[in-house]
């Protein structure tokens, strides 16, 4: 397996990732106003146009117990309106909860910009791992309402790079952790997140990458496996190996690596030789 840099995090996604995004967008100096609800306005650009009900009553329920602990963020327009820059779940449930007013910190639309362009030039930090640069995508698109499309024209890169990063925020916990700490790729991570909605295959795969140093391309024939209807995880983790006790007998009988190579429906055996000398040893040995 090919080394995965790593890059001493010595901590895991929790601490990458803080409970509330809206914090990159405060400042020391910040002071916290109460506006009434009624003067907020949704941003005409969140991406996000649906809202879990359940959710929303669930965050009513707790803004009712103990209030809006994190304050939103807002920029003022015309006739004494604010337009949401961040906080529109808060909003929506402040809603619920029958708040007249909520805490809100308010921004112009120069500092905004301000901001952005900061975050825009910390996701292409070239020393940011996988998972650091998906947070902050996130972060640009809950904050500043950009659809990853915009944020991929921002950034110069191709939408399907910029969705696929994101995507690592879906990894089990296991998965995130072994990634923030360098012990498995981005490319072992993809393969993680192959099989969504099985977790504890996830974790086998994880646990197996790093306990067997597994290659990309060997999480990716484990996953092959498991879609091919190999219902049995060690069943799974057969039709990965390169190797068996039949491969290792061939190969010290003719003096050269045999591997094996699965696929749905079978596999290939491959016979490794260094020059065509070798290779007709080989045949005359068999």
């Amino acid at each position: 397996m090919s080394q995965t840099p790593k890059r001493g995090l010595g901590r895991g996604f929790e601490s990458l990732i803080s409970a509330d995004f809206d914090k990159t967008l405060l400042t020391p100096e910040d002071r916290i106003e109460n506006i009434p609800v009624a003067d907020l306005i949704a941003s005409p650009y969140q991406p996000r146009k649906h809202f879990d009900e359940a959710a929303l009553q669930e965050l009513a329920a707790s803004i009712t117990r103990h209030g809006v602990v994190q304050p939103l963020v807002v920029t003022p327009v015309k006739d004494g309106k604010y337009t949401l820059i961040a906080g529109e779940r808060r909003w929506r449930a402040s809603q619920i909860a029958k708040l007249k007013t909520v805490p809100a910190i308010i921004r112009s639309s120069k500092e905004l910009e301000q901001l952005e362009l900061a975050l825009i030039e910390n996701v292409q930090r070239v020393d940011l791992s996988p998972l650091e640069q998906a947070v902050s995508i996130e972060r640009l698109h809950e904050q500043f309402s950009l659809s990853y499309e915009d944020i991929a024209k921002r950034l110069g890169k191709a939408p399907s790079t910029v969705n696929n990063s994101v995507r690592l925020l879906q990894l089990p916990e296991k998965a995130r952790n072994a990634l923030v700490e360098g012990k498995i790729s981005e490319g072992h991570a993809r393969a993680v997140l192959s099989l969504k909605n099985d977790t504890k295959r996830q974790d086998y795969l994880v646990d197996t990458i790093i306990s067997q140093g597994w290659s990309v391309r060997q999480a990716e024939r484990f996953v092959t496996s498991v879609k091919a209807g190999v219902k049995e995880t060690k069943k799974a983790h057969a039709h990965t190996a390169t190797e068996t006790p039949a491969t290792k007998t061939l190969g010290k009988k003719l003096g050269t690596e045999v591997t094996i190579r699965r696929t749905a429906k079978g596999g290939k055996l491959e016979i490794s030789f260094s020059s065509d000398e070798d290779l007709k040893r080989i045949i005359g040995s068999l």
